[in-house]
């Protein structure tokens, strides 16, 4: 089981269509609201990956990009491969 965790926002559409693509193709994933976390925790995230957008999405621990990024693997029959 991989694990799959997506930084999101209470009020992003990106970020409810990368969840509903995960969930579409039975992917288990962790969210981490931004909206319910300390400033600390974007600011970090932030640093880490340099950007400013969300969804931010990792799998086994490796940085993906956000919704664009996930949906492009995903139709290049990738992201299987990456949750296997």
């Amino acid at each position: 089981m991989s694990k799959v965790v997506v930084y999101s926002t209470t009020v992003c559409p990106y970020c409810v269509r990368a969840k509903q693509l995960l969930q579409r193709k039975g992917i288990e994933y962790k969210e981490v609201n931004l909206s319910n976390e300390a400033p600390e925790v974007r600011t970090e995230l932030m640093q880490k990956t340099n950007y400013r957008t969300v969804p931010q999405i990792f799998i086994n621990d490796q940085f993906i990009g956000g919704f664009d990024q996930l949906y492009a693997l995903d139709r290049e029959g990738k992201l299987d491969d990456l949750v296997a």
